[in-house]
């Protein structure tokens, strides 16, 4: 059975599977130049802006567009070659988002199946 489904609950959790899957890619580039001189960290924010979606109503009036990922610079202490990515916080900052993105995916997954059950019981 085939179904797609486009309420607020789904555009929400695509969004946050979106800010998650960019937070990935930065961390991982970040670790990937560790000893790149001069490399500037950035970090990902992308629940400001869903937060503010959600307390203005604006996800209840179905505008999203306004909801985005932005990549900033860190300020992490630079060292002597001018890089500044710190490798213990980089790899933490990746365990936290791999368990973000395993606990979306799942929400996505047991929102499916309830959406699943529902239909098929009619």
């Amino acid at each position: 059975m085939s179904f797609a489904v486009s309420d607020n609950v789904n555009r929400v959790l695509g969004l946050a599977l979106d800010g998650v899957s960019l937070r990935q890619s930065v961390i991982a580039d970040n670790i990937a130049n560790v000893d790149t001189p001069d490399f500037r960290a950035s970090s990902v924010d992308f629940e400001s802006s869903l937060r503010g979606a959600l307390e203005s109503g604006d996800v209840d009036r179905g505008r999203l567009s306004g909801i985005e990922a932005v990549s900033t610079a860190t300020d992490t202490p630079v060292g002597p070659n001018g890089n500044n990515v710190d490798l213990r916080k980089e790899t933490l900052a990746a365990v936290q988002t791999q368990y973000q993105y395993q606990l979306l995916s799942r929400a996505v997954s047991d929102r499916h199946a309830l959406l699943r059950s529902a239909l098929g019981s009619m």
